[in-house]
């Protein structure tokens, strides 16, 4: 354990030892890539996919270990009994900070499928993660506003249309596709602009699940409702007239984040929610966002809860205490 170092050192030899891994992995992603562009039969397409979200793992795991190796995170994970690698799943979270991913990966890595993604069409000129989230399979997206498709009326339907072309690639192979609902991390300013019903959510977005329930519903029957606090974010210590900012990856890379809380719970997703048409049946999306809604109140009640938890696990204990 080296997190007696001073948090600015852990965090740049954190920065350091992910480059060097990405640095070392990626050239064999690229290989298993370009074989999989090269060759467009579905047997090797799913053989290399299964090859390049090996090498995902790794990469994740390898950043689960420095974690443990540098920082002294205390972690207390109930509801992973009972996950599968070899199932689909949609999994949500409110999003608290750019921390909850690595957090979540840290948690969820080798127990369910790959996490994936939608992303801006944008991101995928990002240098080296750009063609690895594309070797990958992250769906990238075009978001219509309404105001566009008033404008030019023959883009509405086109979201689910990209998501059902995009999602089209995880019939073959076991997937799980994360959603931050909320679309944007959650501050005390965004929470006040929005005049959100919710204490510590902000409001949720249910298209882009609707979407993807759309598309992948002959697949996917179950979602992942996952709950993440940080007792000890300066969201919560600051007083309501200046209330602190949110954890950023800084933080966690310097170790600065003492103190991780997840819940998961996996839910049945109703059976009129999978194929439905979101964009043309008003009705069910009446209750759609209704069922949404109600998830969204749970979560809220129980991030009240979690906020008073005291964990008392650590990180290579999670494996031990979450099972």
């Amino acid at each position: 354990m080296l997190n007696f170092l001073p948090a600015k050192l852990k965090g740049c030899l954190a920065a350091l030892l992910i480059l060097a891994n990405t640095l070392l992995l990626f050239p064999i992603l690229l290989a298993f890539a370009f074989f999989k562009l090269l060759i467009p039969l579905q047997s090797t397409r799913t053989a290399s996919t299964k090859a390049l979200n090996t090498i995902a793992y790794l990469w994740i795991g390898f950043n689960n270990r420095l974690a443990d190796l540098l920082h002294r995170i205390e972690w207390h994970v109930e509801g992973v009994d009972g996950l599968a690698r070899d199932d689909w799943y949609l999994v949500t979270c409110n999003h608290q900070s750019w921390a909850d991913i690595p957090a979540i990966q840290y948690v969820l890595n080798d127990r369910i499928p790959l996490l994936k993604f939608f992303l801006k069409k944008e991101l995928i000129w990002v240098p080296l993660l750009g063609v690895a989230w594309w070797s990958l399979d992250f769906p990238f997206m075009r978001r219509y506003t309404r105001e566009q498709i008033a404008k030019r009326p023959s883009l509405k339907g086109k979201d689910l249309e990209t998501t059902r072309m995009a999602c089209e690639k995880f019939r073959y192979t076991p997937v799980t596709v994360f959603n931050f609902m909320e679309g944007t991390r959650f501050t005390p300013e965004k929470h006040a602009s929005q005049q959100s019903p919710y204490k510590h959510l902000l409001k949720p977005r249910a298209g882009g699940t609707a979407f993807v329930l759309g598309a992948m519903g002959e697949m996917m029957h179950k979602m992942l409702d996952v709950t993440i606090v940080y007792p000890n974010s300066p969201v919560h210590s600051g007083s309501k007239a200046r209330p602190g900012r949110p954890y950023g990856i800084w933080d966690y890379l310097c170790g600065r984040i003492q103190k991780i809380v997840i819940h998961i719970r996996t839910v049945d997703i109703p059976p009129p929610f999978l194929g439905m048409d979101y964009v043309n049946d008003e009705k069910l999306k009446d209750e759609f966002q209704n069922w949404i809604d109600e998830i969204w109140s749970e979560k809220d009640q129980r991030v009240e809860a979690l906020l008073g938890t005291e964990p008392a696990n650590h990180p290579e204990d999670v494996e031990t205490s979450a099972a």
